[in-house]
This record gives structure tokens, C-alpha cells and sequence, in this order.
């Protein structure tokens, strides 16, 4: 049974107790949570949907919660932001030096990416750096080519509830999202022709684990008037030299 005791946050700690029962029960409907934290179903509906937001739960297709990728194996063997910026210091350094760009460091969460290191670059015209700033993935080219290492069903469960509107985002459906997951894979790389924003244009590429699972992602960020797409193929080879350099360094680090 529930312990009585009060929680400091009550919405907290129901949420969190629905994460331990997901864990622990398998897949649960709403009447399901509603019933073991004896609140109304319009409030388990409701926590239930933060937690899917967030990547903490998915619905499968009989509209049941289970746990999502944020709780995953995947998500368990992540490595950590420090361990990434660490690790990935060098070569971001090397990556703005051969593109001279503002280069960005990256990861998935849920179905949005939040930036975690980059280096700037110094031309009067540039693009600022985000860290610490979150958006969709599917407006990211870095976000983009991560969502490109995931199998259509992993698609489908990060973005169960449709996918968020972006005010300058051109993927507007599953669907779409799908084809053009399918034409990144082929390239092994993402743009991001102002989808971010306007007057940005990027270009990204994954970092995977042995297994070919994203950890993170790379990318250039370049102001759209300066962006000519014969340097494309430049920088796409200091990207993916990047990215390499990367998770052998962090294998190195976890072996």
C-alpha cells in the first residue's frame, strides 16, 4: 500500500509513483492509475500525459502507458552530459576550427534535444550558441540525425501523441517524419534548412554506441546568407571526422 505519509509535492510524488508502477506492472490504462493513486481518471489522464511528454511513458495501441524511452536501457546506458562534454571537448574544438562555424553538442531527450556544449564562432555574422536550450529533434539537423538511428516503432512511441508545432518546422506529421528518417539514414547525415529558426541553416550527424544508438549529435550552424552548398561536402567529412573521434574516445572511457 501507498505510505501515508504526505509528500512535499503531491503532483510529484503521484507521477513518480505511476513511474514506479509502469516499472514494476507493465503497461497500465487510466483506470488502472487512477485506482492506485485513488485519484479521478481526468488527473491520472493528466499525469499520464506529462510523463509522455517528457519521454518517461508511451501508449501502445491499446492506449495503455508503459515506461518510455526516457526510462529505457537505452536510456539507463546513456552517458552523462559531463562524460559527453568532456569527451566530445576536443573534437568540437577541432570540428569549429576546420569549418569555422558555431559547432554544437547535443542529446536526445524524449522526443526533444537540449544542447550541452559548443564553441561559437567569431565572425561578426554568426549563430549564438543554446546550450542549456531545448526544442524538438525534428527540427535539429543534429536532432534529426539522431532520430534517424531509431526503428520506426521507437518514432512512434516518442512522438505517440503527435508531434509538437514548431513555429518554423516543416516535418508536421509522423508520416513525414518517417520518410525523411529514411532518407537521413541513407545519407548518414542531417540538414536543417531554417527549421530551427530563420536565417539558420545546419547540418548534423549522430554519435552511436557500439550498438548504433544515438548518444549524441554534432552539428554546424551557419547564418543562411553566408551558407553556399558546395561547402556541404566539407563539412559534412569534419562532422562525421568529429563524431568518430568521439565515441572513440568515449568507448575508450567506458572500457
Amino acid at each position: 500500500m501507498r505510505n501515508v505519509e504526505t509528500s512535499p509535492v503531491e503532483s510529484v510524488d503521484r507521477a513518480l509513483l505511476l513511474i514506479l508502477l509502469m516499472r514494476s506492472a507493465g503497461p497500465i490504462s487510466v483506470k488502472a492509475a487512477a485506482e492506485h493513486l485513488n485519484v479521478a481518471p481526468s488527473t491520472a489522464h493528466r499525469l499520464l500525459s506529462a510523463l509522455t511528454f517528457r519521454g518517461f511513458s508511451v501508449q501502445d495501441r491499446e492506449r495503455r502507458y508503459r515506461a518510455g524511452p526516457a526510462l529505457s536501457e537505452r536510456g539507463a546506458e546513456s552517458f552523462s552530459v559531463h562524460l559527453l562534454r568532456v569527451n566530445a571537448r576536443s573534437a568540437l574544438m577541432a570540428l569549429h576550427e576546420a569549418v569555422g562555424e558555431t559547432v554544437q553538442l547535443m542529446v536526445l531527450r524524449g522526443g526533444s534535444i537540449v544542447f550541452i556544449d559548443g564553441v561559437e564562432s567569431t565572425s561578426a555574422l554568426r549563430v549564438g550558441m543554446r546550450v542549456g536550450d531545448q526544442m524538438p529533434a525534428f527540427v535539429s539537423a543534429g536532432g534529426k540525425a539522431m532520430l534517424a538511428q531509431l526503428s520506426n516503432t521507437e518514432l512512434e512511441e516518442l512522438y505517440r501523441g503527435g508531434l509538437p508545432p514548431w513555429p518554423t518546422g516543416r516535418i508536421t506529421s509522423l508520416a513525414l517524419l518517417k520518410r525523411n528518417m529514411t532518407r537521413i539514414r541513407r545519407a548518414e547525415f542531417a540538414t536543417n534548412f531554417e527549421e530551427t529558426e530563420q536565417g539558420v541553416v545546419g547540418l548534423g550527424v549522430s554519435i552511436n554506441d557500439a550498438a548504433g544508438k544515438p548518444i549524441a549529435a554534432l552539428t554546424t550552424a551557419t547564418p543562411s546568407i553566408r551558407f553556399r552548398r558546395e561547402d556541404m561536402p566539407a563539412y559534412i567529412e569534419a562532422l562525421r571526422t568529429a563524431a568518430a573521434a568521439v565515441e572513440d574516445r568515449l568507448r575508450a572511457a567506458v572500457s
